[in-house]
């Protein structure tokens, strides 16, 4: 059990005040030697590392750069800053694991004063780095050493990491968990009790289709491929998919968005007081109700039609949503933006300034082929962009994760985010100073069937579950189980909280092998 392994070790791993008066009962005659590094994944080279350092001393103390200050790669570190911790603290050979909080060791160096101070040989094969130079000095400042362990076989974690990825998703929700002390118990306590919030979405409704046909074949003078029709979905998406999504976890749910004046309108308007939403549909007769249609041939798509127009709706029908939201009295207001006419820079001013003084705010801005701003949605309580919707946003392709939600919350000053990164889970930064400020949740989907409308999922089930316990990490792993749950669905079907409850205990199932 991954409990058991924390519990085991975790004595090893101390704050640097710990450490400071530990090492003030050290006697004078027991030498203490300090190795640091990132450690993401612990290869034969850092155990000879640190084998020989034991050997120069007494007491081997390992600092670990702390996560938020790791710039290897876009996506690093694999592996959380508490696991690496963890791993080290499992050696024999380690007396002592710190998390560095600083960018680099020097003030934990000066801090401890370590005899020794360890780094590898590879960084003497070409001349001192400028950042050992500034380690070295700060060693010999006080009368300390600098040891350079033997380099006769150089390994990488980079190098390891760029060839496979270690499995170890369980591992980090577990962590995570424990650390916050949250239960799965309490998981599936909490989704079950999103009922009765009262929610106001405002957004661009879209018709999914999926016409469905088999391959007959292709033209021999025209590139032209052949199918046959054998049926059709509609379903309700964009910010109507997310009305769904909320109604299904148990909230009061209206709904404003922006429909045409055709039987499109009527499918939408007519589904959706079915399901006991309260719907606002404001006619444009200017427009089309959008809709998008995916050609599927023998389970592939092969083309998607679109009818729409995304050109500003007009003063007079924003005035009109104006007036639904200030009539409206909610616990929550959703702008659920995919920049089909709703919502653009200058509207989203306005709407903003529209809204109940002490509402909760969440938006998500789906733009990924339209032009559209996460960023203008400032000071919200929750937004939920993608990865490639920030870049955008902040035309930036270069910055690890860290680094963008960074500069993100400079220009949009939020208050919690959920950075999307597609398979490879969510990237959540919050404010509230009673949790982690920054943490990686794992994806949970086991059967990937269709990935469409994840995103309105996690928008959903994350904004309830954050209105609900103040907690941007429980919220988080709620959001991705929903994100899950749809992404194993064929078509935009809303998620139930039934799924998401057997998703949980799934989960917990498989972590008692741990």
């Amino acid at each position: 059990m991954i409990k058991d392994f924390q519990d085991k070790y975790k004595y090893k791993i101390k704050t640097i005040n710990q450490l400071k008066e530990i090492k003030k009962k050290i006697s004078k005659k027991e030498k203490v030697i300090l190795c640091h590094g990132v450690f993401d994944v612990v290869h034969p080279g850092h155990i000879r590392h640190l084998i020989y350092a034991k050997t120069k001393a007494d007491i081997l103390i390992v600092s670990v750069t702390a996560d938020k200050f790791i710039k290897k790669g876009v996506y690093r570190p694999h592996v959380p800053e508490d696991l690496r911790a963890l791993n080290l603290a499992a050696f024999e050979m380690v007396d002592y694991v710190v998390v560095d909080k600083n960018e680099d060791p020097l003030e934990n160096i000066s801090f401890l004063k370590p005899d020794f101070f360890a780094k590898g040989f590879e960084y003497t094969s070409k001349g001192l780095p400028k950042a050992t130079i500034k380690e070295s000095k700060a060693v010999e400042s006080y009368g300390g050493k600098m040891i350079f362990t033997p380099g006769d076989v150089v390994y990488s974690s980079s190098n390891f990491l760029s060839n496979f990825l270690p499995h170890i998703q369980m591992e980090k929700l577990l962590i995570l968990m424990n650390r916050n002390k949250v239960t799965f118990d309490i998981l599936k306590k909490i989704t079950k009790k999103l009922n009765n919030i009262k929610v106001h979405i405002i957004g661009d409704t879209i018709i999914d289709t999926y016409t469905r046909t088999s391959l007959i074949g292709g033209q021999i003078k025209t590139p032209t491929i052949s199918v046959l029709y054998q049926n059709e979905d509609k379903y309700i998406g964009g910010a109507g998919i997310v009305a769904q999504h909320l109604k299904s976890a148990g909230a009061n749910v209206t709904f404003t968005t922006v429909l045409g004046d055709d039987d499109l309108k009527k499918l939408t308007v007519n589904h959706l007081k079915k399901s006991k939403i309260e719907i606002n549909a404001i006619v444009d007769k200017t427009r089309p109700t959008t809709s998008k249609n995916v050609i599927v041939a023998n389970g592939y798509r092969v083309l998607k039609v679109d009818r729409l127009d995304n050109q500003p709706i007009s003063k007079s029908i924003l005035d009109k949503i104006i007036l639904k939201i200030k009539s409206k009295k909610s616990d929550i207001i959703i702008f659920s933006d995919f920049r089909h006419g709703i919502f653009n820079s200058e509207s989203v001013k306005v709407l903003i300034n529209s809204l109940h003084k002490n509402v909760f705010k969440c938006a998500d801005s789906q733009v990924a082929t339209r032009w559209g701003n996460i960023s203008d949605f400032k000071n919200f309580d929750l937004i939920t962009p993608n990865e490639k919707e920030s870049r955008f946003a902040l035309a930036d392709q270069d910055s690890t994760i860290s680094e963008l939600t960074i500069k993100l919350k400079k220009e949009a000053n939020y208050k919690n985010l959920i950075l999307k990164l597609g398979e490879k889970g969510l990237f959540s930064v919050t404010s509230n100073s009673n949790e982690d400020h920054a943490f990686t949740i794992p994806s949970f989907v086991e059967n990937l069937i269709d990935p469409v409308g994840s995103g309105d999922a996690l928008l959903a089930y994350s904004s309830l579950a954050l209105y609900k316990t103040k907690s941007l990490f429980i919220a988080s792993i709620i959001g991705a189980i929903a994100a899950a749950c749809e992404c194993e669905k064929d078509g935009n079907i809303p998620v139930s909280v039934e799924e998401i409850v057997n998703k949980i205990e799934s989960l917990e199932k498989d972590a008692k092998f741990l």
